[in-house]
């Protein structure tokens, strides 16, 4: 999924708001999901930024789910390209319970701006068979 995220200027100030996807997960079974990430068609070179997405049934309840792109975090960043890969394995996967919650996947710079690039409900489907 290419998400062309554009910048608007808002009292003087650059602006953009995060895009709304909507992820469904099966339990058990590993998640995988490629975005990429352009502006005006092209690809924002994500080699400086780290990531970070969390998963909650309610914004002030705990993360049931939280991803980095530290190694074996669960997202990788694909510099030049803009890619983000993110992906939850089967095991994790099975510990989650089936159901609807919200998430957010944010990108930070080096020098620590932080970008709400997508967020969303995620779904959960219940694994039949285990």
């Amino acid at each position: 999924m290419d998400y062309n995220g554009g910048s608007c200027l808002f009292g003087g100030l650059s602006e953009m708001l995060a895009g709304v996807l909507h992820l469904k997960m099966e339990q058990g079974a590993t998640f995988t999901q490629r975005l990429t990430w352009k502006i005006d068609g092209s690809p924002v070179d994500l080699t400086s930024y780290s990531a970070r997405m969390k998963v909650r049934r309610m914004v002030q309840e705990p993360a049931i789910l939280s991803l980095t792109a530290s190694t074996g975090g669960g997202i990788v960043l694909g510099g030049v390209n803009g890619t983000i890969d993110i992906t939850v394995s089967a095991t994790q996967t099975a510990l989650l319970n089936a159901g609807k919650y919200m998430y957010d996947l944010e990108l930070v710079t080096a020098g620590g701006v932080v970008t709400r690039l997508v967020k969303g409900r995620l779904t959960i489907d219940a694994e039949i068979t285990y």
